[in-house]
């Protein structure tokens, strides 16, 4: 077992001081967005062990069966993945959807096969996988998760009273719901943004004012306001009023599959996905978006957002239960006088302390601490147990 040292990416939407407190370090005044946990070669993690720092991927890369284990090498190939983070949103995250493992690929290799440089701005896919994803709420936790009932969006659009929207109600209101979803989304990305951006801010400053009135849609509203406030005149707030506005208390958590649109908000998560850059926006941003590639990814089906609560075990692990086995979330709440946790060693693992103190002991008597905010890695076979007072996130692959 090796203590991690992290990468902490200083994107513009970042929490000036969410991180830091967490980490117990003093303000930068730059937003720090991302702490990154694992061996992504974008800003891999770095472990010490007695011939100085070394970056994961490249320990990784030297013995993936030793590190990894035989069996997660023949499932996922000779990589960590997934990717696990601690996401402090500041300022709203772009809306935007993930492709499936299908579309990835295709994707890819089109992309590839047109010579499209990996780093152009308008290029859709990274790399060829997906990238399923889960967020567990820190601190109170705002965000936007698949669509609404047509029928609720266009009450809420109404409610604006704003006329240049009227037509995206009557929409809603007259097609099945994935003509109707679809049949908006493409109305408000295609527009002419200059030509939309009047009808935008008066949709943001009647979203402000209905923030603090008793209507039933008053949270949702002031979430969009909030958003028009760091994106005046985006477009994409007018896309974001098609999704379910929801609010996640400590603990609970979003599970984000293939095609669903979605963006964070505001607040502090531990965030798990799978080891990918593929990313199709939609709005609040200034970033490239690649309208036809969007509505052939998007899933136009509305649902509730699904906030999701922990299982608990016989064994106190507490499971963010997720149909996906190229990650697998779980949390201890560790008591000073609870009986050592033995950690499942078929698999390869990082774990996160966010709360209090824990203590990793493996089979031959080495012990490893963690502090709130700091991180380890163990391999796959290593026997290890848990103890200590506060909570520990634990991140691995399905056995």
């Amino acid at each position: 077992m090796n203590r991690l040292t992290n990468t902490i990416r200083p994107y513009a939407w970042g929490s000036t001081t969410a991180i830091p407190e967490l980490l117990g370090t003093a303000p930068t005044g730059e937003p720090q967005a991302e702490l990154w946990m694992g061996a992504h070669p974008g800003a891999p993690s770095r472990i010490d062990r007695g011939q100085g720092p070394v970056a994961l991927d490249a320990v990784i890369d030297a013995d993936p069966a030793a590190e990894l284990g035989e069996a997660a090498v023949k499932r996922f190939g000779p990589r960590l993945p997934f990717l696990l983070k601690v996401l402090a949103a500041g300022a709203p995250l772009s809306v935007q959807v993930h492709p499936d493992l299908a579309q990835a690929k295709a994707g890819f290799a089109d992309e590839e096969a047109r010579g499209i440089p990996i780093d152009d701005p308008a290029r859709n896919y990274k790399d060829a996988n997906h990238k399923p994803e889960m967020l567990v709420a820190l601190s109170p936790f705002d965000g936007l998760c698949g669509f609404r009932r047509p029928a609720d969006a266009a009450d809420l659009i109404d409610g604006l009273g704003v006329g240049a929207l009227a037509p995206y109600a009557d929409i809603l209101r007259a097609h099945p719901e994935d003509k109707a979803l679809r049949e908006v989304l493409a109305a408000v990305l295609s527009a002419e943004p200059e030509a939309t951006a009047a009808t935008v801010t008066a949709a943001s400053e009647a979203a402000a004012r209905l923030a603090a009135t008793d209507s039933p849609y008053a949270a949702d509203y002031a979430a969009y306001a909030k958003a028009a406030h760091s994106f005046p005149g985006d477009r994409g707030i007018i896309a974001a009023m098609l999704l379910n506005y929801v609010r996640l208390q400590p603990g609970e958590a979003l599970y984000l599959g293939a095609g669903v649109p979605h963006a964070y908000l505001d607040g502090l998560g531990v965030e798990i996905m799978a080891n990918s850059d593929n990313v199709l926006r939609c709005g609040l941003t200034p970033k490239h978006i690649d309208v036809p590639e969007l509505l052939r990814i998007v899933r136009f089906e509305s649902g509730d957002p699904g906030v999701l609560r922990p299982e608990a075990g016989s064994d106190g692990e507490e499971l963010y239960a997720a149909p996906i086995d190229e990650f697998r979330l779980s949390r201890y709440v560790l008591a000073p006088d609870a009986t050592a946790r033995a950690l499942d060693p078929r698999t390869p693992q990082i774990l996160l302390c966010t709360a209090g103190r824990a203590e990793l002991r493996a089979d031959d008597g080495d012990t490893l601490t963690l502090e709130r905010g700091e991180s380890a890695y163990v391999p796959a076979g290593e026997r290890t147990t848990l103890t200590g007072e506060g909570t520990v996130f634990r991140a691995t692959v399905a056995a």
